[in-house]
């Protein structure tokens, strides 16, 4: 590898897209060096389904253009993004994940996409992700599972584990994710990278595969916080074809970003989401950083969330039977895959065999357990309680936030676990998303920012950031202010150390 590719692989997307501008670099070369190194790495990484090599070519081209003509080029523009495979894109195949899609080419484009294109950013390919985004492993893929940057024998976490690991590995400076329960920020945790989920509502759904309706949210990936508020300012916003898009101003992300300054803000530590349950080495990390932020100037108090506790219990009640519903129309009548079409069996035969065929194990989990909690006699007992335990969940936030500016915990219990260790036991693998549900349920934006490593198995801890309903920012501002801490402390970034094994060791003390 070149110098010069070695620079770009490793800058951030602001510096990337400033050398784009300047002309120091152009697009072309940028994107080169890009799905140069997905060719290089991804057979073990596993982190794209699939590039698409000439048309991110060609939008970088255009974008060279513009600059050779003087236009003023968006703060993104020229920079490669890669996409969850759950966004349509009408350059490319969309799989969600899953073979019952295998092939099926959208004849639209996701309003999150058309914004990405709209404002000069070049799309070079779709990551991979649990099916349907059902999973916090990355290892539910009918394209195989992603496999972690910093240790590949084990889990990137999901259900964005290839948005993630394609970060990690420099396969991509920026990528977009969804989170129904912490699908941008459990992975994000877990490789070392940064991931947000706005408010419910502050991005477009529109052309994104639904998984859970009243809980999907699509948000940025990035290495970095200032990226990431860069990325949230560019997909945001109202979409009329959305009817759950809020029609509100965007919050000032990247002036909070830029800000990174807690002094006299509230943090309130949720009692519920810092002790028991937790690794020794996550509640280490999460201690350190709490310290950072008091000493940067910031009022810490503990607050106390008790309907927490039955949050996990109605998520895997609300969201299953949301996705029984919206998985009906996968009936290989319309979509992708069809089997047993040979004019010998009807059409419940060719939808039943389809469905067998093309959805996996995880996935039709699921749908059984959502189609019972719906059904007659028992949807008043299991779906309508967990809809009023949600609004107890919405309401401890919101008391919880008569106290505090930010509410802060760690992001997953542990860190990055082997491939396969919890395959047979999915309550297990249910249960590592304890602390980022509540969010999901109140509809309110939350983030993960890395806070150092293990220091028992030197792999990557996350840093939760959740804030009330429409004040993204403060998640940016907490979040950039540790950022700054902890890369005052360790001299770099955390993804630096990747490959300096000195460094890691030193950070892991």
């Amino acid at each position: 590898m070149s110098e010069t590719t070695d620079l770009i692989l490793h800058a951030t997307a602001r510096q990337l897209a400033a050398w784009v501008r300047s002309g120091e670099h152009t697009s072309v070369e940028v994107t080169e060096a890009f799905l140069d190194r997905i060719d290089e790495v991804d057979s073990t990484v596993n982190a794209f389904i699939s590039t698409n090599r000439e048309a991110a070519l060609a939008a970088a081209r255009r974008v060279d253009e513009r600059v050779a003509a003087g236009e003023e080029l968006g703060p993104l523009a020229g920079v490669p993004i890669a996409v969850k495979d759950l966004l349509c894109w009408n350059e490319s195949p969309t799989t969600a994940g899953s073979r019952i899609l295998e092939g099926w080419v959208p004849p639209y484009d996701a309003t999150i996409v058309q914004r990405l294109l709209d404002a000069g950013l070049v799309i070079i390919g779709k990551t991979n992700l649990d099916e349907f985004a059902m999973g916090s492993t990355g290892e539910n893929s009918a394209y195989g599972a992603t496999r972690n940057p910093w240790d590949s024998s084990r889990i990137p976490g999901g259900s964005g584990s290839g948005s993630a690991a394609a970060l990690a590995a420099f396969e991509a400076p920026l990528t977009i994710g969804t989170d129904t329960g912490g699908s941008i920020r459990q992975p994000a945790a877990l490789t070392g990278t940064v991931g947000v989920k706005p408010t419910y509502g502050g991005t477009s759904r529109f052309g994104v595969i639904a998984m859970a309706s009243s809980l999907d949210q699509p948000g940025p990936c990035a290495r970095n916080v200032g990226d990431a508020a860069l990325l949230h300012e560019v997909i945001c916003g109202h979409d009329p074809a959305d009817s759950t898009s809020l029609d509100a101003p965007v919050p000032a992300v990247v002036e909070a970003a830029e800000l990174a300054d807690v002094a006299g803000m509230r943090i309130g530590i949720v009692r519920e989401l810092s002790g028991e349950g937790f690794s020794a080495d996550v509640r280490q990390r999460f201690e350190e950083s709490v310290e950072l932020l008091k000493a940067a100037g910031a009022e810490v108090v503990e607050v106390s969330c008790p309907n927490f506790g039955y949050a996990l219990g109605a998520y895997y009640l609300i969201m299953p039977a949301e996705v029984s519903s919206n998985l009906s129309r996968y009936d290989a009548m319309r979509y992708g895959l069809r089997v047993g079409d040979d004019g010998s069996n009807g059409v419940e035969q060719v939808m039943r065999a389809s469905r067998a065929a093309g959805f996996g194990d995880e996935v039709k989990r699921r749908i059984i357990l959502g189609t019972y909690a719906l059904s007659s006699g028992y949807y008043d007992a299991y779906y309508g309680s967990a809809q009023k335990v949600r609004t107890l969940v919405q309401r401890d936030f919101e008391a919880a936030f008569a106290e505090c500016d930010v509410l802060v915990s760690p992001v997953t219990t542990t860190t990055a676990y082997p491939l396969g260790e919890k395959v047979d036991d999915p309550v297990a693998m249910y249960a590592g998303d304890l602390a980022t549900i509540p969010s999901n349920l109140a509809g309110i934006p939350a983030g993960s920012v890395p806070c150092g490593l293990g220091a028992s198995d030197g792999l990557p801890v996350g840093f939760h950031i959740m804030a009330p309903a429409m004040a993204d920012d403060r998640v940016y501002r907490v979040g950039a202010a540790l950022e700054k801490a902890l890369e005052a402390r360790w001299g770099m970034p955390l993804l630096a150390m990747i490959h300096d094994s000195d460094a890691a060791q030193e950070a892991r003390a």
